[in-house]
C-alpha cells in the first residue's frame, strides 16, 4: 500500500510529535515533517509535496485563508485546518479559501485520521460538532424554498453580500433581506454562514464526521 504523506504546520512543536506518534500506527498515512511558521509551511509543502498539510488556525483566520488560497493555486496538496472553537463563519471562509478539512483540536485521534483519509480521497470533510455547536440544522423536511430563494441561497454560498446579491439578481437590497428572513424561517438556520454551510452539506460538497 502506498501511504499518503502528511505534514503539520502548527504553532506548538509538541503537536507535531503527537501527530507523528498517531501516524506511526497507520499503514495508509505517513508523517513527513513539521514546521512552526506559515512561511516555513509553504516551503515545506513545496519541497515535500505531501498529500495533506494540517494547519493551525491559531496563525490567524485571514493569514490562514490567504495561505490556503495560495496553496490551492500552486500545489496539489490537500489542506486540513484545525483549531479551537471554529465558528460557522470561520468554517465557511476556510472552505471557500480552499480547505478540504475542518476539525476541532479537541477531536480524538480516530476522528482526525478519518478527516485525513477523507480529504486524500477528494472529499471536503467537516467535523459534525462544528455544525452542532453553531446551531446548524438539517433542512430536510422543512418548507421548500421558492426559485428566487434558492437563487439567493446559491449566492450566499459563494460568499456574496446582500448588495452584491441584489446586483446579481436585479432586485433591491431590502428585497434580499426579506428573502433571507423567509429562508431562515423555512430552513431553521440562524444566519447566512450557517445557511451556506448547510446548503453545501446538502449538496454533498461537505461530508460530516459520523
Amino acid at each position: 500500500m502506498n501511504s499518503k504523506t502528511v505534514v503539520v504546520c502548527d504553532t506548538q512543536p509538541l503537536v507535531a510529535e503527537g501527530l507523528r506518534s498517531l501516524l506511526s500506527r497507520c499503514e495508509d498515512l505517513r508523517y513527513a515533517g513539521a514546521i512552526t511558521t506559515l512561511a516555513g509551511g509553504a516551503e515545506l509543502v513545496r519541497s515535500l509535496r505531501p498529500a495533506v498539510v494540517l494547519i493551525d488556525k491559531t496563525f490567524g483566520l485571514q493569514p490562514v485563508a490567504d495561505w490556503l488560497a495560495d496553496l490551492k493555486l500552486q500545489e496539489k496538496s490537500c489542506a486540513v485546518v484545525w483549531g479551537a472553537g471554529i465558528s460557522n463563519s470561520e468554517a465557511l471562509k476556510l472552505v471557500q479559501a480552499g480547505a478540504q478539512g475542518i476539525i476541532q483540536k479537541t477531536a480524538d485521534g480516530e476522528t482526525l485520521l478519518s478527516c485525513l483519509r477523507a480529504v486524500t480521497q477528494g472529499q471536503t470533510w467537516m467535523e459534525d460538532t462544528i455544525f452542532s455547536m453553531n446551531g446548524l440544522t438539517d433542512r430536510a423536511g422543512r418548507s421548500p424554498l421558492t426559485c428566487r430563494e434558492n437563487q439567493v441561497v446559491e449566492l450566499v454560498e459563494k460568499g456574496l453580500r446582500n448588495k452584491d446579491i441584489a446586483g446579481q439578481l436585479g432586485i433591491q437590497t431590502g428585497t434580499v433581506k426579506i428573502h433571507l428572513k423567509h429562508i431562515f424561517e423555512k430552513t431553521g438556520c440562524r444566519g447566512r454562514y450557517g445557511l451556506a454551510l448547510s446548503g453545501l452539506r446538502e449538496k454533498g460538497q461537505i461530508q460530516l464526521s459520523m
